[in-house]
């Protein structure tokens, strides 16, 4: 072979080459848009419905008494703009108040900061031709009152079934359903952290008041608050007898279903939430052999206890004034380990967790409207540390339950309190997890709109306007690279999550 024909053999061989790196290429761009169109499709969350699980535009927020951070819900409207317009430039937020320790934040110019962009997420299309939905999963669809619209909902009740919101709670064909743990997790609302100290709690705006630690000695309690080690309740007492912390809700935040993603005018009108939450660390000293460290929770006129003991007794009771009756006991070994121990005591969906360490504890109060007990909505939840001996509680967290509304003021719901909903074939009942904030199948008044002069009821989503199953948050709200940088282009990585649905399964 000449010269000649080797260098034109070698040219062949790179212009083949070029034209297969560009095949790949073009096929890989081909499957891509495949797999967008008939796969996997992104949305951008317009709204904040379904907050604080998925946000639309918002500001992020610190509170400058304790530096817990929060999200404001955007609202375009309140800066005379339409249709889910973000505002240019740095505006101060909108009036909130801090989860943690209560903080009214009424912002000024001074304090102006830039919208944070909704999340964009990913949905799985076409996923429903092939499986059914699931309850709790976070789908996709098309507004029935407005088909050319793309809604975001977490789907609550399937065909067939009947559907009614009892004092915040799901229960399906006369029943409560509970949620899978790792939804629940995703729910919980906080009321108070101990580690969140003001820095300036003589001001007047925590709930308006100066700031006192929530958490009070009752009935002749001994708890100590040392002013070295903020967020921490100490007992010394070596008499064997009962010293007990309650939550005070006239201090900090109270048990009404308010979100710090809402405006704070709505918060006196919110009903209050019954199903909670107190977690906290707790430390004995070693030389101790008789502490014992209870979480006691009240639920409408009925309040549990959950106990450990030195002995390493556990036990979940039901208290009375008279009498006192033991639902769930056994015996575990304790940590080995010196240091403090997670304890963690639930009240939630008419069902008591315990958890000591690693150890659980479960009691199931029973799946019907009044297994709780007589329903009294207007009953303050509390929340109380009973403790003997030497120890250290920190970090407690208390948090109540996501609770949907079965009332607006002027209206009463679709598959509301008195107003069961039965759905009938290929129909589906859909709520919003940031429920007073939400346009879901509660509230819609008017008949879906089909095709063909077609029409749905008032309510459900038919199965035709399902389009798939939100997955992924693959881009939350980012950050600007400097701050005159006019896009949010650099990730935040921490925000990155998977979205929980429904696991198929009841408990």
């Amino acid at each position: 072979m000449s010269g000649e024909e080797t260098k034109n053999n070698h040219k062949r061989d790179k212009v083949e080459e070029v034209i297969g790196i560009l095949e790949e290429l073009a096929s890989a761009l081909v499957m891509a848009l495949l797999i967008i169109g008939f796969v996997v499709q992104p949305f951008i969350i317009p709204t904040g419905s379904m907050a604080e699980t998925l946000k639309g535009a918002h500001f992020r927020l610190i509170c400058p008494q304790c530096g817990y951070h929060y999200d404001r819900d955007y609202t375009a409207s309140d800066f005379q703009l339409t249709n889910h317009r973000i505002v240019n430039g740095r505006v101060p937020p909108p009036a909130s108040r801090c989860p943690a320790c209560g903080y009214y934040n009424n912002l000024n110019q001074d304090s102006a900061i830039t919208v944070s962009k909704g999340d964009k997420i990913l949905a799985l299309k076409g996923l429903y031709q092939f499986f059914e939905p699931k309850r709790w999963d976070v789908v996709v669809f098309r507004n029935p009152t407005g088909p050319s619209q793309n809604y975001i909902k977490r789907l609550i009740a399937t065909p067939g079934e009947t559907v009614e919101i009892i004092d915040g709670d799901i229960y399906i064909n006369g029943q409560i359903t509970r949620k899978p743990p790792k939804i629940q997790n995703e729910l919980w609302m906080l009321v108070y952290d101990s580690d969140y100290i003001p820095v300036e709690p003589q001001d007047p705006r925590f709930n308006g008041h100066k700031w006192q630690v929530p958490m009070r000695n009752y009935g002749g309690g001994d708890w100590q608050f040392p002013a070295d080690k903020p967020g921490v309740f100490v007992l010394d007492d070596i008499t064997g007898n009962k010293h007990s912390l309650v939550y005070d809700t006239s201090i900090g935040n109270d048990f009404r279903t308010t979100y710090a993603y809402n405006r704070v005018t709505d918060y006196p009108q919110m009903p209050r939430c019954s199903d909670i939450k107190v977690s906290f660390y707790v430390d004995p000293d070693d030389e101790m052999k008789n502490f014992s460290i209870a979480a006691a929770l009240r639920k409408y006129q009925r309040q549990y206890k959950a106990s450990i003991t030195a002995n390493g007794r556990m036990k979940i009771v039901r208290q009375h004034p008279s009498f006192s009756k033991t639902l769930e006991e056994k015996t575990i070994e304790l940590p080995s380990s010196n240091g403090p121990v997670l304890f963690s005591f639930v009240n939630v969906d008419h069902k008591l967790i315990f958890q000591y360490g690693d150890q659980e504890l479960v009691h199931d109060l029973g799946k019907l409207p009044d297994s709780a007990g007589p329903k009294k909505a207007e009953a303050e939840p509390e929340v109380e540390l009973i403790g003997t001996g030497k120890l250290q509680v920190s970090h407690i967290k208390i948090y109540r339950d996501t609770y949907y509304l079965s009332h607006y003021p002027q209206s009463q719901g679709w598959a509301t309190e008195g107003n069961p909903l039965k759905l009938e074939e290929d129909e589906f009942f859909v709520l919003g997890d940031n429920s007073p904030f939400s346009q879901d199948g509660r509230w819609w008044n008017t008949m879906g709109i089909g095709n063909n002069d077609k029409q749905y009821r008032k309510g459900i989503v038919p199965r035709e306007y399902m389009i798939g199953k939100a997955f992924v948050v693959f881009w939350p709200s980012g950050y600007k690279p400097f701050e005159k940088f006019p896009f949010h282009i650099v990730p935040n990585m921490r925000q990155m999550r998977l979205i929980y649905g429904g696991s198929g399964r009841q408990n």
